[in-house]
């Protein structure tokens, strides 16, 4: 099928729920990916955060290869291989997070976390914060704070409420015998790349303590060497009680889990399941994944392309950013104006990236992004990024 038939099938087929790009990619390989023309494109979206090790990673491919050739599925009440492989290197990435629960995505992550932190304290109340996002599915719905995402699909779960962010004050005075658990991200990323301060997630980690309430870090983004450290909160020198984790977990291949510590209780068989959570397929993938970061160390490597993407964003001379932030290859560029004709700017340039709300450009490169790669982007938003842009969108 040529680019255009591809379109049309989509369109007509589609369910409506997604704005669709004219753009049709068909293949991937590093940091790259290639229209149906073979046209060559720097992805610095990776799937919304999915593709750390980059498209079309040799040991993951191989890993698929094997599995699918041996066993794809098999529920949990089976003991397998590939899953105990897993659940061995998952564990081992946080101390004091010795078991884990595996599922399909960073939503069904969220919603496990939610079951366990209820039949855990026997509370029913949940704390997120201000511009947060966990997930589209009811109860992650719930603490995501966005009403764009809500709206149309009240009532949510009740008992769920937003306190701002990186403020300690707030969180102390939201919390209490009441909370189940707090639920926040370590970088805010679909609202606006912003970094948690060591201050804040530590006293999240006290006040949770003190008032007996659960923490549940969400790394779905964040995670897997994407802040330059395996998971962000060890920035903070911070153990949740639970964390969410999901993306870039398989290389690509759809994957969530929630890693529990000792203050959850009363897992106990039928609490919860998932069909396909933990199926030998995936844990193939996530177990090539997971050996192939640390054979590349790209924690290391997302650290200090990071702050090389960093220190030249910073030095572009233009009246219409307002702020660079981020950390690690996570980053953020505040723009006075919406980002929308930006990022068509940007892939009129052969360049993809993404928005994080109305006028943020937010970069996500696969975590293998070369040098030579990061001064092409660079070069290309310096040009975009010093021009007017006409956003009527």
């Amino acid at each position: 099928m040529n680019a255009q038939q591809i379109i049309d099938i989509e369109n007509k087929h589609t369910s409506g729920v997604y704005a669709k790009q004219t753009l049709t990619i068909v293949r991937g390989q590093g940091a790259s990916l290639f229209d149906a023309d073979g046209v060559e494109y720097l992805d610095c979206s990776s799937g919304h955060g999915v593709a750390n090790l980059g498209h079309a990673h040799p040991k993951v491919a191989e890993a698929l290869y094997k599995q699918a050739n041996t066993l794809v599925t098999l529920f949990e009440t089976f003991p397998n291989d590939q899953r105990a492989a897993l659940m061995e290197k998952i564990t081992a990435l946080v101390p004091g997070l010795d078991r884990v629960f595996f599922c399909n995505s960073g939503t069904e992550a969220v919603e496990a976390s939610f079951k366990f932190a209820r039949i855990s304290t026997g509370r029913k109340n949940f704390i997120a914060a201000n511009r947060a996002f966990h997930g589209r599915t009811f109860g992650s719905l719930s603490a995501t704070f966005n009403k764009k995402y809500r709206e149309g699909f009240e009532p949510l779960l009740p008992g769920v409420s937003h306190v701002s962010y990186n403020n300690v004050e707030a969180l102390d005075k939201a919390v209490n015998e009441e909370t189940a658990a707090v639920i926040l991200e370590a970088v805010q990323g679909e609202g606006g790349v912003h970094p948690a301060s060591a201050e804040y997630m530590q006293a999240a980690r006290r006040i949770c303590d003190e008032r007996g309430a659960l923490l549940i870090v969400d790394e779905i983004q964040t995670g897997f060497g994407r802040t330059g450290r395996m998971f962000a909160v060890q920035h903070f020198d911070v153990t949740p009680d639970l964390l969410t984790c999901a993306k870039s977990l398989a290389g690509g291949v759809p994957m969530g889990a929630a890693l529990i510590g000792a203050n959850v209780k009363n897992l106990t068989p039928g609490v919860h399941g998932s069909t396909f959570g933990g199926n030998p397929l995936s844990c193939a993938a996530a177990n090539a994944a997971l050996d192939a970061m640390m054979e590349e160390d790209l924690s290391a490597q997302a650290a200090a392309k990071g702050a090389y993407l960093m220190e030249k964003l910073k030095k572009i001379q233009s009246p219409n950013i307002r702020e660079v932030r981020g950390l690690g290859l996570m980053v953020g560029i505040e723009m006075k104006q919406k980002a929308a004709g930006y990022l068509k700017a940007l892939q009129e340039k052969k360049i993809i990236a993404l928005n994080a709300g109305m006028t943020v450009i937010r970069l996500l490169p696969p975590l293998v992004i070369t040098y030579e790669q990061i001064d092409h982007l660079t070069g290309a938003l310096s040009e975009v990024l010093t021009n007017e842009m006409q956003n009527d969108e």
